[in-house]
């Protein structure tokens, strides 16, 4: 598999970023019905890509995770291949942005890659097929699958900012069966006044309301206590940092993903797409996400576990971020650049 990728990414990056996603999801759907892709990495029903012997699960938010490595929200937005995702090796999966209602998202073209910075800008807008449709994906793609899934969650774009807690609560409890932990996404740059939720006053305020619905669906599933993960941007300051991890703190928040991409420019302002509108990822973010990291980490209880997002192209970027005190990491960009070859790589950190 590691060897037919770098002829499939030319074919694939012949063609505009959106189409060529599709096209892979599609055909890995594919491939993952017909034993194809398990056939071809060799995990034989082993998300960790490595014999038994070698694997290295991890408990993190009371969950075992069969290795550190897991896909970030945004590539599977439907939820519709999480079985193909494991057979690359993901431990686990998190799929979304999914908001109560679908939505198409933002105009076409919304994807263009910055092949030079080995980064993409997207402004997708949560597209996707809302919550009923998506849990119907999930049951029958997530079938045979023995990762963790999360599940990523968001407003719509038409909700008003002051009526917000009405679009998260609605996809809380609508995944909240089918979710093993559940991401609240308060840091898309996509989505119009989307990161102003990001104050402490009202993250505070989204967690406890969080909080407490789960208290009040516990009893009608079994006790599930399904985590609670809030995903921050890397264009935060230092003081606004701090701020949120004092509501982490105070809040006692399952987990934290640091971090979305960033509305920031400067590496890649000399590309001709370097001034496109939306959230850059890739190496250019690699540096700064593993600093809000390291802030987050030094002003937070330890605990409070943080899951590495943002600029993870390499195996080297993966420690990176361990070092800084990441319990697991999460890729996206860095899969399409390098392929099913960087799952393993992470896998065997």
């Amino acid at each position: 598999m590691a060897d037919l990728y770098p002829l499939a990414r030319k074919l694939l990056f012949t063609l505009d970023a959106e189409t060529a996603h599709h096209l892979t999801l599609s055909s890995m759907k594919m491939g993952h019905s017909l034993g194809l892709l398990k056939a071809m990495t060799g995990t034989c029903c082993q998300p960790s890509l490595l014999s038994e012997e070698k694997a290295k699960p991890v408990e993190v938010m009371g969950l075992t995770f069969p290795n550190r490595v897991g896909l970030a929200a945004g590539l599977d937005k439907k939820g519709e291949a999480i079985g193909a995702f494991g057979d690359l090796g993901f431990g686990h999966v998190e799929v979304g942005t999914v908001t109560p209602r679908p939505q198409p998202g933002n105009a076409k073209p919304r994807l263009f890659r910055l092949q030079e910075h080995d980064a993409i800008i997207n402004r997708m807008g949560f597209n996707n097929p809302g919550v009923e449709e998506m849990l119907a994906n999930i049951e029958h793609s997530r079938k045979g699958y023995p990762g963790i899934l999360g599940i990523n969650i968001g407003k719509n774009f038409d909700t008003p900012n002051e009526h917000f807690l009405s679009d998260y609560l609605a996809c809380f409890e609508g995944v909240y069966d089918a979710a093993d932990y559940i991401t609240a996404n308060l840091s898309s740059p996509n989505t119009k006044g989307l990161r102003d939720l990001q104050s402490a006053e009202t993250c505070h305020e989204l967690i406890r309301t969080l909080q407490n619905k789960r208290e009040e669906l516990m009893p009608h599933h079994k006790g599930k206590k399904v985590p609670i993960v809030i995903k921050i941007a890397p264009d935060l300051d230092e003081d606004a940092i701090r701020g949120l991890a004092e509501v982490f703190n105070e809040t006692d928040v399952d987990g934290v993903i640091t971090t979305n991409t960033t509305i920031e420019r400067d590496a890649v302002k000399t590309h001709p797409r370097g001034e496109e509108a939306g959230g850059l990822s890739g190496a250019p973010l690699s540096e700064a996400s593993t600093k809000v990291l390291a802030l987050l980490r030094s002003e937070m209880k330890e605990d409070i576990p943080i899951i590495g997002s943002g600029g993870v192209m390499t195996a080297a970027d993966a420690q990176a971020k361990m070092d800084a005190g990441a319990s697991l990491v999460q890729v996206y960009t860095g899969l399409v650049y390098s392929g099913p070859q960087l799952v393993r790589d992470l896998a065997e950190l």
